[in-house]
């Protein structure tokens, strides 16, 4: 999800106002070459609960936030956006995709709230986890004279310029500070010697805080899913379990799940150009949510708190780029009045994780969470997202425990984020030829 402050999504509802209309048409190619029927079209990869490198971690969303560096030319459409987040995590969805001809294997962040991939490239000496552009046939970069480069093109909020050897060249800042900052290209993911993309445009960055790319993936027109024309996706958050020699790792399938069948599903809300507004996000995975229980009690908390007012305010998004989830300040309040009642006496007085999460604990987790027991989210349509007991507490280090959720005020946020914590063992698909999203429970460490 873009997680801006008002004054930032105000710069980017032009563009999305923009792009959502040219959406429908776009999807009508298909620039995925295979054998097999569209139809049929199914590809599955490994996915993994990763540490990142801890000088560049992302924050509760990999969302970026545009912005020009200080010593470079901005662009005509360039605003300044200065927000950073104090919060940083360490825990990413990580998938490996094979990209260029021939195929260079990228580790990638999975961010279904991001809208530009990206990947490290390298400049001199090629690192091993880089791309290496000189190898492959299907690289090419864009120049400026490319419409991308120019100011106020459609859907696309990155500010770029151009560089001293006339290529087009752009910066990201993550929320939590991170820089991607490199050059926009054109490249293919090459899944076999008969699956490819065409090539897509992707950042190249030459220079990043972070060895890992992102695989953006939400309903924005340069996304990778809707470049590469994908229906559907899905993916299968292993549990965190440390072990000894044992890494859990889940799946993530382009196109067709072979599970699909036992998935429940929810509609994707839409929202009309009248309804666009700062503080909603209309490229996001938005669904209705309609109450929180917690060990089979159900909060009294007001429908109005989990979907969008007409500012925007208490949109509900699934979102594979946040770590925890984060509620509303209603909300999180209901939820805080009852875990207190539950375990209260427990609970580490004064302790506030990363300035947004204060139900924390350094006691026996095990036993906490059997206190506490179960938290469901329920959504419409009879969906939802059962968090069980085991799952409940989160290790955020130092022998320190807290329920993965946080208090979205507490970073200027207005809205309600179901994060990959909450995603643990549940087959979570995006229909988006449907405009739906599906949830099925499993165990993801043998999801196939």
């Amino acid at each position: 999800m873009a997680l801006c402050k008002k004054t930032m999504l105000c710069f980017l509802l032009f563009f999305t106002r923009l792009s959502l209309s040219t959406q429908e048409n776009d999807r009508k190619q298909t620039p995925i070459k295979e054998n097999s029927k569209n139809n049929s079209f199914s590809l599955a990869f490994p996915l993994t609960s990763r540490r990142l490198s801890p000088q560049a971690s992302p924050v509760f969303s990999t969302s970026f936030f545009a912005q020009t560096k200080k010593n470079s030319r901005p662009s005509a459409s360039a605003a300044s956006l200065n927000y950073r987040s104090k919060f940083k995590y360490s825990m990413a969805l990580i998938v490996s995709l094979p990209i260029g001809t021939p195929p260079q294997t990228q580790e990638m962040v999975l961010d279904t709230g991001s809208q530009l991939s990206w990947i490290k490239c390298h400049k001199k000496a090629p690192p091993k986890t880089s791309f290496d552009p000189s190898r492959s046939s299907s690289f090419s970069v864009l120049p400026c004279t490319h419409p991308l480069c120019k100011p106020r093109i459609v859907d696309f909020t990155l500010p770029t310029d151009c560089d001293q050897n006339r290529l087009c060249h752009y910066s990201y800042f993550y929320a939590d500070g991170t820089l991607a900052e490199g050059n926009l290209v054109r490249e293919k993911f090459t899944f076999s010697a008969s699956q490819s993309t065409l090539p897509l445009i992707l950042g190249c960055a030459t220079e990043s805080s972070d060895d890992k790319g992102i695989l953006g993936m939400n309903l924005g027109r340069l996304s990778f899913a809707s470049q590469a024309k994908i229906s559907k996706f899905s993916y299968c958050v292993p549990t965190r379990r440390s072990q000894v020699g044992f890494t859990p790792t889940g799946s993530f399938y382009l196109g067709q799940n072979p599970n699909s069948a036992a998935f429940k599903y929810v509609n994707l809300l839409t929202f009309p150009q009248s309804q666009r507004s700062p503080n909603l996000d209309p490229l996001a995975y938005s669904v209705g949510m309609e109450a929180i229980r917690i060990k089979g009690t159900k909060f009294d908390i007001p429908l109005a708190a989990f979907h969008p007012d007409p500012s925007g305010s208490g949109q509900t998004i699934v979102d594979s780029g946040s770590e925890f989830t984060y509620l509303v300040d209603i909300a999180y309040s209901k939820v805080r009045e009852e875990i207190v009642r539950l375990v209260g006496p427990k609970m580490k007085n004064g302790y506030v994780y990363g300035g947004v999460a204060d139900m924390c604990f350094d006691g026996n987790a095990i036993e906490i969470g059997r206190l506490i027991g179960d938290m469901a989210f329920e959504f419409g349509q009879g969906v939802e997202i059962v968090i069980e007991k085991e799952r409940i507490l989160a290790d955020v280090g130092g022998g320190v425990h807290c329920v993965g959720i946080g208090r979205s005020d507490m970073l200027g946020l207005a809205s309600n984020i179901i994060g990959n914590f909450h995603q643990q063992n549940l087959w979570v698909e995006f229909d988006i030829g449907n405009r739906r999203v599906g949830f099925g429970k499993a165990d993801c460490s043998r999801s196939g």
